[in-house]
């Protein structure tokens, strides 16, 4: 069963349990703008990373906090979205 969070500890903890680790799509991200942001998981085979750069967490964090982010994962699984906050306060309701 999925769950929505916005806390940085809860995210952090989760990616770094499943082996996951910051990161911007590279073509968006250069030194001005991080771009668009994911969880990228480069140890296992069904996650697609090449695109991605990998970016510090607190990049991540001020980008995520900055667009009004939330994550939706499993905590069994490597599934993860990042949806706006907006939707997941009309995901609650």
């Amino acid at each position: 069963m999925s769950e929505t969070t916005t806390d940085h500890e809860t995210i952090r903890n989760w990616a770094s349990k499943h082996g996951g680790k910051p990161a911007a799509v590279a073509r968006t991200h250069d030194q001005g703008d991080v771009g668009i942001i994911r969880i990228m998981f480069p140890k296992s085979k069904q996650s697609e990373h090449e695109g991605l750069q990998e970016i510090s967490w607190d990049e991540f964090f001020e980008e995520f906090d900055t667009r009004g982010l939330a994550l939706v994962y499993d905590d069994d699984s490597l599934f993860s979205k990042i949806i706006s906050r907006e939707s997941a306060q009309n995901k609650k309701s």
